[in-house]
C-alpha cells in the first residue's frame, strides 16, 4: 500500500509468471496513455495485442500520471492535474497488493490472497480463454482502430438469455446477430438457460449458455487466443502463430462484410467486394457528413415537401436498407408502394422487393435509410424520394468517390499462408518474363538473318547455334524434318567438340560478333551441359540437381 507505477518509467510494468501478460502504461495516442493488459510477444507495446484498459475513455498525461495503491485500500489512476481518471472503486483496512495472474487476470487481492477487484470482471473489447462472459458483463467495440475509446458495438447477453451483437448508435440502436428476424430455435439458441455464461478455452473452443458453441479453424491445439468485438461490428478470434510471431483470425461470427449495423451511417449503403474490402457510399443527392467517420452518415442537398405532386422516386437497384419500416404490404405492385410513400410526408423512400420463400412482391416504405447495403443476392430495388426540381442523376451517384470505413481488418484466408505458394509466384512471374524476352530475341534474329545472307559454312553455323535456323537447298530441303531438326545444331556443336584434341573448339563455335569477351571456361561448361542435355539416350541424360551442380 502506498506504492505506484508510473507513465515516465517503463520499467514499471507487471509481468505474469509465465511471462504471457504484461501490464503498465500503454501509449494510445500523441501524449495519451491508458493503463492496460496486453500478451508480451510478439511485440511488446502492440496495441493490436491489448486484452484490457483501465481508462480507454480518459486518456492520462505522459508526464506525471501514475497507478497508485492508497492506503484505504482502493487502487486509482491519477493525471498530471492530480484529477482521478479511474479507480477500482475498492476500501480495505488490511494491506493488499496488485497481481497480474498467468491468465492474464490483473487482481487487487489481501496478502492473504482475498481478491476485492479483479479486471475479468470489467472487459473492455476482449476475452482471453478462461475469461467468462456473464449476465453482468459485456464486450465495447473501439470507436476505431486508432481511436480506443468506447464504440458503438456490444456483445452481451440480452433480456432472453441470448448472446448476440447490438448496435448502440448515437441515435438508434438495433440487434444483427443472430439475425433479428430469426427465433431463437431458428438461429441455434436458446433461451431457457438464465444463468448467461459464455467462455472460450485456450483449445479453441467457445461455448455458451444459449447453446452457442463454435471451434476455431486451429481447434485442437493449445495457443494464445483472444475474442475481441472489432470496430466494425464483428467479433472474431484471433490466435498466435508461434513460429511466425503473429496473430491470425481463427474464427469469426459474420462472414459477409456489410452485416454489421451502422457501419456507414445514415442516408449511406455498404458495399462489399472480398479483393477491395468494404466500401461506404453516399445515396444520390447526397454529401458525408464527416470524411474521417462515416458512422455519421450523409445528409441530403434536397429538402422534401408533403405535395406528393412535387416528389419523384430513383430507383437503386440490388440496395436494402434493413429496419424502420413505417409499412409493410404483401402482394404490392410498383404503383401501390410508391402512393403509399407519397401518402406519409415521413417516408424517404421505399423498397420493393421479391422473395423466393414466398412469390408476390413486398412493399416496405421507410423513415430513415439506414442499414443500407448492395447484395447481389437481394431481389429488389430501393426508390429514394426527391423533390422533382433535383438534378440528381445516376451518373452523379456513380461518381461519388469511396471511402474505406475508419475500421478495416484484413482476414487471413487460410490462416497460416503457405511459402511454397509464395515460390510458386515468383516462379510464374519470372518464367513469364524470361518467354517474353526470348519471343523479343527471336524476331531480332530473325531480321538478322534475313538481311544477312551470307553462304560462309561456320558462319552459317553460327547462326545455326544461335536460332536453331539454317539455309537449306532445294535438295536438302526434301529430307526428313526430324533428321535436320535442331539436331543440326547438336550435330555442328559435337563435330567441331570432336575434331579438337583441346579446348580451342570453343573459340570455333563462339560467333565472331562476340569476339573474345567472354568466360572461356564458363562457355566450355556451358557447351559440355547442353550437349549432355540432349543426348538421345534419356538415361544419359544429367538430372537437375546434377545440372545446378555443373553450373556452380
Amino acid at each position: 500500500m502506498g506504492s505506484s507505477l508510473s507513465v515516465e518509467n517503463p520499467h514499471h510494468i507487471l509481468i505474469s509468471p509465465n511471462a504471457i501478460f504484461s501490464a503498465g502504461f500503454l501509449a494510445i495516442g500523441d501524449n495519451a496513455y491508458s493503463f492496460a493488459i496486453w500478451f508480451t510477444e510478439p511485440h511488446f507495446h502492440s496495441p493490436t495485442s491489448v486484452t484490457w484498459m483501465a481508462n480507454r475513455d480518459q486518456p492520462v498525461n505522459g508526464k506525471s500520471s501514475k497507478l497508485s495503491l492508497t492506503n484505504d485500500g482502493n487502487m486509482v489512476l491519477i493525471d498530471a492535474a492530480l484529477n482521478i481518471a479511474w479507480s477500482s472503486n475498492t476500501a480495505s483496512s488490511a494491506p493488499v497488493e496488485l497481481h497480474l495472474k498467468d491468465d492474464g487476470n490483473l487482481v487487487l487481492r489481501h496478502l492473504q490472497g482475498t481478491v476485492l477487484w479483479q479486471s475479468f470482471d470489467f472487459p473492455t473489447d476482449t476475452l482471453v480463454p478462461g475469461q467468462p462472459l456473464t449476465r453482468y458483463t459485456q464486450l465495447v467495440s473501439s470507436r476505431s482502430e486508432s481511436n480506443h475509446s468506447s464504440g458503438f458495438y456490444k456483445f452481451f447477453f440480452d433480456d432472453d438469455n441470448v448472446l448476440g451483437l447490438h448496435y448502440d448508435g448515437p441515435d438508434v440502436s438495433s440487434s444483427y446477430w443472430p439475425q433479428p428476424w430469426l427465433i431463437s430455435w431458428d438461429a441455434g439458441r436458446t433461451n431457457f438457460n438464465s444463468s448467461r455464461i459464455g467462455v472460450l478455452n485456450s483449445m479453441g473452443l467457445f461455448s455458451s449458455t444459449d447453446n452457442f458453441t463454435f471451434v476455431t479453424s486451429d481447434y485442437g491445439t493449445v495457443l494464445q487466443r483472444r475474442l475481441k468485438v472489432d470496430c466494425d461490428g464483428n467479433v472474431r478470434v484471433y490466435s498466435r502463430n508461434n513460429v511466425l510471431q503473429k496473430w491470425y483470425v481463427s474464427w469469426q461470427a459474420i462472414s459477409s462484410g456489410c452485416i454489421s449495423h451502422g457501419i456507414c451511417g445514415t442516408n449511406s449503403f455498404c458495399t462489399y467486394v472480398p479483393k477491395s474490402g468494404r466500401k461506404c457510399l453516399c445515396l444520390p443527392g447526397h454529401r458525408l457528413k464527416n470524411h474521417s467517420d462515416w458512422s455519421q452518415g450523409c445528409e441530403p442537398l434536397f429538402q422534401l415537401t408533403c405535395h406528393r405532386n412535387e416528389s419523384m422516386f430513383l430507383e437503386i437497384r440490388n440496395v436494402e436498407f434493413y429496419g424502420y419500416d413505417n409499412h409493410y404490404v404483401e402482394v404490392s405492385n410498383y404503383s401501390a408502394c410508391e402512393n403509399l410513400c407519397l401518402q406519409d410526408c415521413s417516408c424517404k423512400g421505399f423498397q420493393h422487393s421479391y422473395s423466393d420463400d414466398k412469390p408476390f412482391y413486398r412493399c416496405y416504405t421507410k423513415t430513415q435509410l439506414l442499414n443500407g447495403r448492395r447484395s447481389p443476392v437481394f431481389q429488389g430495388a430501393t426508390y429514394l424520394r426527391f423533390p422533382k426540381s433535383n438534378s440528381f442523376s445516376h451518373k452523379e451517384h456513380a461518381s461519388e468517390p469511396l471511402y474505406d470505413h475508419v475500421c478495416s481488418v484484413q482476414l487471413q484466408r487460410d490462416y497460416i499462408k503457405s511459402q511454397g505458394n509464395h515460390f510458386v509466384k515468383i516462379f510464374l512471374w519470372f518464367s513469364t518474363a524470361l518467354g517474353a524476352f526470348e519471343v523479343i530475341c527471336f524476331v531480332l534474329i530473325w531480321c538478322l538473318v534475313r538481311t544477312r545472307q551470307k553462304s560462309n559454312v561456320d558462319r552459317e553455323g553460327y547462326h545455326l547455334a544461335e536460332t536453331g535456323f539454317r539455309k537449306y537447298s532445294y535438295s536438302e530441303s526434301i529430307h526428313d524434318d526430324e533428321e535436320r531438326y535442331d539436331g543440326r545444331v547438336v550435330e555442328w556443336v559435337r563435330e567441331k567438340k570432336g575434331n579438337s584434341s583441346n579446348s580451342y573448339w570453343v573459340e570455333e563455335i563462339i560467333a565472331p560478333d562476340i569476339g573474345a569477351d567472354y568466360d572461356h571456361r564458363k562457355m566450355e561448361i556451358l557447351c559440355t551441359v547442353a550437349l549432355n542435355c540432349v543426348m538421345e539416350d534419356r538415361d544419359s541424360r544429367p538430372t537437375m540437381s546434377q545440372v545446378v551442380e555443373m553450373l556452380q
